[in-house]
């Protein structure tokens, strides 16, 4: 097979080279293992990997095949692994740590594994930090909880010192577990080691619970994440089902990507209108959110709505703000919802009762599901094997039930958004008989 290939979607293209820090010569200690001999997995990309791909043929792609190889770029006794954990919070995080260390410790008896503590921060000198060893004894147990032990921070720091800080510390593998403002984060991290011609590998472990990282087509945490917000959405129905006219309003995570909120709608069949940001859709107007729910309520007496958190962004003022991370503050849609909802069922002369529930945060803080720890598993032990090969700039990701070495220009990319016009979106509306909402019109936009 071609040992790289280049792939154009539009007008983005990209190559499947994997950059490697210089020649493998270590022979690998892993005993009775089955190496790395596939080096290349081919897969097709659709629309459900790309939406630019959307109407048009799968595009036929070969990949660097994840797993363990026969010949390492370090010697494992004399090199030192630091681990790190950034953004917010995602079910699995620690998971995903216990199987760096155990890895490393055990298969590859590397001398030592460090623990950056809150995130980028803890490169940083000004903030204090201190950094932890990471011992199997310390990680043992870890995969019970949710969160991170290393805790994490948002938000840019400088890649020259955290560069500097690599350096000092005598780092030689750097294993960084985040969404795509990491991923970006890393680029630059790596393009400072590169311009001081350091022997450092970087490994990116793509982490999102809003399952929104270019090209990773279900990042680790998105079941749990979906598990926990069936039950949310199960006791909005409840609550919906108690009273005449009764609605139930759950608002999930997903600043710009509707996937939480469109699997959880499949899961649960008593959902009734699901809302996300890839779709500004219109209050008020023939086939417009409040006429429909109105209508569902004559003749059905309850009606459930998922709002992921992105959505009905146009339907508020600009905040003109942005978080630590450098993302658009978010406006609450659950509070035009609620406000909207009252003032045209009341003109209507509708009576109702109205439940909202946000599960957002304790979604995100549970522990990792039965699959989410398995799948963070091979993650972390892929991550590992990448690493002491001397591959660096890419991130472990899992493509078509196939574990692959991904260049992260693909990741940073853009932001991955739910194909709108996919067979999935629309047995996703199918299963919630959901109504064609009418697009925003002027009448729904706020005022200035």
């Amino acid at each position: 097979m071609k040992p790289e290939q280049k792939i154009t979607v539009g007008d983005f293209s990209f190559t499947t080279r994997i950059r490697t820090l210089g020649m493998s010569k270590v022979p690998s200690p892993l005993p009775e293992v089955r190496f790395v001999a596939k080096e290349h997995i081919p897969i097709y990309l659709d629309g459900e990997h790309l939406d630019e791909l959307n109407d048009l043929p799968p595009v036929a792609a070969e990949f660097e095949a994840a797993g363990p190889r026969a010949n390492l770029y370090f010697d494992p006794p004399k090199t030192k692994c630091a681990v790190v954990t950034c953004g917010g919070l995602c079910p699995g995080i620690n998971d995903v740590i216990r199987a760096v260390v155990m890895e490393a410790f055990y298969k590859y008896h590397v001398s030592t594994i460090i623990g950056i503590k809150y995130g980028l921060e803890g490169f940083i000198p000004k903030y204090g930090h201190d950094v932890v060893e990471l011992t199997p004894q310390k990680v043992t147990d870890i995969h019970q909880f949710g969160g991170t032990i290393l805790g994490s921070s948002r938000g840019p720091q400088n890649p020259e010192e955290v560069v500097d800080a690599l350096e000092r510390m005598n780092v030689s593998c750097l294993f960084m577990i985040g969404g795509d403002g990491t991923m970006r984060a890393m680029q630059n991290i790596v393009r400072e080691i590169e311009t001081r011609c350091l022997r450092i590998a970087v490994i990116g472990i793509p982490k999102t619970i809003d399952n929104d990282i270019n090209f990773i087509s279900e990042s680790f945490g998105f079941e749990t994440a979906v598990f926990k917000a069936t039950e949310a959405i199960q006791c909005a129905h409840t609550e919906a089902m108690g009273y005449k006219n009764g609605i139930g309003i759950v608002k999930l995570m997903g600043r710009e990507s509707g996937f939480i909120a469109a699997q959880a709608t499949l899961a649960m069949k008593e959902v009734n209108f699901v809302l996300i940001p890839e779709i500004p859709f219109a209050l008020h107007g023939p086939s417009g959110l409040l006429p429909e729910l109105a209508d569902r309520l004559r003749k059905r007496s309850h009606a459930v709505i998922v709002a992921a958190e992105g959505a009905g962004q146009h339907l508020a003022a600009s905040r003109n703000e942005t978080d630590p991370s450098g993302n658009i503050a978010l406006s609450d849609v659950s509070d035009v919802l609620r406000s909207e909802i009252k003032k045209y069922l009341d003109a209507e002369g509708l009576p109702f009762s109205l439940k909202y529930i946000d599960p957002s945060y304790m979604i995100r803080s549970v522990p990792a599901n039965a699959n989410d720890k398995v799948y963070c598993g091979f993650l972390g032990q892929h991550a590992v094997h990448a690493a002491m090969a001397g591959k660096t700039n890419m991130v472990v990701a899992k493509l078509m039930g196939q574990y692959v070495h991904l260049p992260l220009e693909p990741v940073t990319h853009k932001r991955r958004r739910l194909n709108i016009h996919s067979a999935y979106w629309q047995t996703v509306l199918d299963s919630a008989g959901q109504p064609d909402l009418a697009t925003v019109g002027e009448a729904d936009r706020p005022a200035t």
